[in-house]
């Protein structure tokens, strides 16, 4: 999360500025949005205001009266209706180059951007949006301005996956178009994004969604067991084995067979896997008579499988079994749209759990149940853990909170938090170390070397603010962004690097961000 201040052009390490002239035949336009992530009223969490507005040149207020927020997909909508916010508006305004500005106009509404009180003006540019700005209405309201792709309408199925984010919304439409087939699925992201949810929504809503369900983690299987677990297992096969034991591949017969970090299978377990795709048949451990299994393979995996194809531990002719086709998890860090409803969706169901009842919720609590800066604070880390990681702090905050008229981000939380990875949420972000002019191009470019091009990473190490490097890189006569890569050296790139887009940015010098939003674009992704 970002703002920059004075920012009046197009950040050439993000995609092309917003509106309608930017979406090809067919595609829909980019747009800014305003999304409610903490609101005293919980049932609003989640509800947005397409700033349509915005994109005809107009001013868009914002107060508690304007503009108006729907749940996505309903129609009409109504203001923020808190009674303890000015009528006064804000003002949001377009600037050049695809940015905006927060400007007061008069307005007495106190308002935080990023966790920095706002005195006067802002500018935001294309970068900051690109990613997300965290707005704070007076500590009552926490919204999310971001500048994304026009929702479709209608809505794709929800699937009962919990989001409503670009990402999100492309998984929804992935399950929809691939559920009622029977082709294999891979399922790849980072660890935490919800991959098994994903894969009970492919069985549920498929042609085998009364047959069984079964998963099985290859990663945690001993190698010594893995064949018999998968296989089954005749009786004498192994010390153990008195009788006749059925494997996953024939308990999940007529059904759905989840096999999830599959890039941990031992090779050994690969090649017998490979073999009961291509036949639909298995063999047990101890036995010779094949036995004949129809299931539904889904798979799932975090690892790297190019580079495993690459070092030789992952057989090809697997990979290309497992993904007759492919649906790869945003990160939660991609999925900022959707961390208000994603917290408030945990925290009533451990509290549910726990026994206790509803938490207050009503826009004219005096002080909201769920805080804004609390929000706020959270939805500015990383979250490496994902959504599982969310769903564990949610845990910590409802026990901590029973009896409490507001949740609070007591000790307990920020160790959880720093054990995952991520600052505590009682830190607050470290102010940049350094100006900008400070930088030089040589060193600049120094320091995106040596972090192959991830701009968060090179802006910590040189003590800068990112949106402050998204100036120093428009500036740079030395960089040239993703956009302006010819697709064929793309194309060789991807050759040489196997398809790992992290090393084909490193390779042609731009941000991994951008040259996936450009492989996009090209339809190379």
């Amino acid at each position: 999360m970002g703002t920059l201040e004075g920012a009046t052009t197009l950040d050439p390490a993000q995609p092309e500025a917003w509106g309608p002239e930017t979406g090809r035949s067919g595609e829909r336009p980019r747009l800014p949005v305003l999304t409610i992530l903490s609101h005293a009223d919980l049932s609003r969490v989640g509800d947005r205001a397409l700033l349509n507005e915005l994109l005809r040149g107009r001013e868009v207020p914002l107060s508690r009266q304007q503009p108006r927020f729907a749940a996505p997909g309903a129609p009409g909508g109504v203001p923020l209706g808190d009674p303890f916010l000015s009528r006064g508006p804000l003002r949001l305004e377009v600037r050049p180059g695809g940015g905006l500005r927060i400007h007061r106009a008069g307005s007495s509404l106190r308002l935080a951007v990023d966790g920095v009180p706002l005195a006067d003006g802002l500018d935001l540019s294309a970068g900051a949006l690109e990613e997300g700005v965290l707005l704070d209405l007076a500590g009552r309201v926490a919204l999310l301005l971001q500048t994304r792709q026009a929702p479709a309408s209608p809505p794709p199925e929800r699937f009962g996956l919990v989001g409503e984010s670009a990402g999100m919304e492309a998984v929804r439409q992935a399950v929809a178009r691939v559920a009622p087939l029977s082709v294999p699925v891979l399922l790849r992201g980072e660890t935490g994004t919800g991959k098994e949810i994903v894969a009970r929504a492919l069985h549920e809503h498929g042609p085998r969604s009364g047959r069984p369900f079964l998963a099985v983690n290859l990663g945690a299987l001993p190698p010594t067991l893995a064949a018999a677990e998968l296989f089954g297992a005749e009786r004498g096969a192994y010390t153990g084995a008195v009788r006749d034991t059925p494997g996953y591949f024939a308990r999940a017969h007529g059904g759905t067979l989840f096999l999830d970090e599959i890039g941990e299978a031992p090779r050994e377990i690969q090649v017998m896997l490979l073999r009961a795709l291509e036949t639909q048949e298995v063999v047990p451990v101890g036995g010779q008579k094949p036995r004949r299994v129809d299931v539904r393979i889904v798979s799932a995996t975090d690892s790297n499988l190019e580079e495993a194809l690459r070092a030789g531990s992952f057989r090809t002719p697997l990979l290309h079994r497992l993904a007759g086709y492919s649906i790869r998890m945003p990160p939660l860090r991609q999925r900022r749209e959707d961390f208000g409803r994603l917290l408030v969706h945990f925290l009533l169901r451990e509290i549910a759990e726990i026994g206790d009842p509803p938490p207050p919720s009503s826009p004219s609590l005096p002080v909201p149940w769920l805080p804004p800066p609390l929000v706020i604070r959270l939805a500015r880390l990383d979250w490496p853990g994902n959504v599982r990681q969310l769903r564990n702090v949610a845990r910590q905050l409802a026990i901590d909170g029973r009896g409490r008229p507001a949740l609070e981000a007591g000790p307990g939380l920020g160790d959880l938090l720093l054990t995952a990875g991520a600052p505590p949420a009682s830190t607050p972000p470290a102010e940049p170390r350094r100006r900008p002019s400070e930088i030089g191009e040589e060193e600049m470019l120094a320091a995106l070397r040596a972090h192959r091009w991830s701009l968060k990473d090179t802006a910590a190490a040189l003590g800068i603010a990112r949106t402050s490097l998204y100036t120093l890189l428009e500036r740079s006569t030395r960089v040239r962004p993703a956009a302006g890569v010819p697709p064929e050296e793309i194309r060789r790139a991807l050759e040489r690097c196997g398809g790992d887009v992290e090393a084909v940015a490193a390779e042609l010098e731009v941000s991994e961000r951008a040259l996936r939003q450009r492989l996009k674009d090209l339809g190379l992704r």
